[in-house]
């Protein structure tokens, strides 16, 4: 495995070509081992992964307080080269309730101090609301993470889940290096409109959900029994009929990643990987086997035959099921 790397857009830093996303660590996928989740980011670091993607309401602030220990017990070089990407504006209650979004300015600089609070360091790499707050104009919220660029606090400034009004608006305002949002073989509504208006703009794209929370993995099953707070359990794309034509997608593409010699996951973090050099995969392992498997996606090459045959085994809008319950949908201007 050779890492390469890719910039985020045409402002933002340079990162790995491969991501990882830390919230399965502390949030939504059941329990998580502490200390294999801190091996695992001590191995991602060292295999030089540099991109470091989490949200301040993961755990309410347990993975920046993981990732800020990773950090401190890491090599000084490898902690020096990692970026961290922060999203912010989720609000919980003490039972792990979700009760809404705030990105009013001042909310925005309290958010960020909180976060450089439990990550240990002097400032943010790429800093982003987790989404649209109906409430604030989006020129209000990214001009308060400008100011906090303009004083050293955060370095760029990024999106999640945005349609392209939001995205021009936004980049109007100040320089936007990246947009984070939902990007995989059974989740491509951005190829219409979003990626286009991101590209026209120069903004990057880190993908999120390239394995779909692990059901194109290769290793979900159907008679698997999800842990307590696995928020799969009522994730349409994994209930009855649904569940099932999906693994009849994955097992079609299993044939295609066989005939090549690599894994499932391999071959779908690969066909996000060929979507452009502007995108920027996260994979969300919590363990260092699967983010092995996954590094090893980057010595996976498509050719125009591969994709074909990918496209043909998982046309696009083939997935059953929306990607998030009706009520969170609800909440994506990325769906509008």
């Amino acid at each position: 495995m050779t890492m390469h790397t890719r910039t985020l857009g045409s402002t933002g830093p340079q990162v790995s070509a491969l991501g990882l996303g830390c919230m399965g660590m502390s949030a939504l996928y059941g329990e998580a081992d502490r200390a294999e989740s801190l091996a695992t980011i001590h191995a991602a670091l060292d295999a030089g992964v540099t991109l470091l993607d989490t949200g301040d309401f993961y755990g309410m602030g347990h993975n920046e307080m993981l990732i800020g220990e990773a950090l401190r017990s890491a090599p000084a070089a490898l902690r020096e080269q990692a970026r961290i990407s922060v999203k912010f504006g989720a609000l919980r209650g003490p039972a792990g309730d979700w009760l809404g979004f705030d990105a009013r300015p001042a909310t925005v600089k309290t958010f960020a101090a909180y976060t450089l609070q439990r990550l240990g360091v002097d400032h943010i790499d790429v800093y982003r609301p987790s989404r649209l707050d109906p409430d604030v104009p989006v020129e209000e919220t990214v001009g308060a993470i400008a100011e906090l660029v303009e004083q050293g606090y955060v370095r760029h400034i990024g999106l999640s889940e945005v349609g392209a009004d939001t995205l021009r608006r936004a980049a109007a305002t100040a320089p936007i290096s990246d947009l984070q949002i939902e990007y995989s073989l059974i989740s491509r509504g951005i190829e219409a409109e979003i990626l286009p208006t991101a590209r026209e703009l120069g903004i990057g794209v880190t993908a999120y959900g390239v394995l779909s929370r692990g059901l194109i993995s290769g290793h979900f099953t159907a008679d698997r029994q999800l842990a307590a707070g696995d928020f799969r359990a009522v994730s349409p794309r994994f209930q009855g009929e649904n569940l099932q034509h999906n693994l009849n997608l994955v097992e079609a593409l299993r044939k295609i990643a066989e005939q090549k010699g690599v894994s499932v996951a391999q071959i779908a973090i690969a066909w996000v990987l060929s979507r452009g050099e502007d995108i920027v995969p996260l994979v969300g392992a919590r363990r260092r086997d699967r983010l092995a498997e996954s590094l090893g996606a980057l010595d996976v090459l498509l050719d125009e035959a591969d994709l074909r045959a990918i496209e043909e085994a998982v046309p696009a809008d083939a997935a059953a099921g929306e990607r998030y319950s009706s009520q969170q949908m609800a909440h994506l201007d990325s769906e509008r």
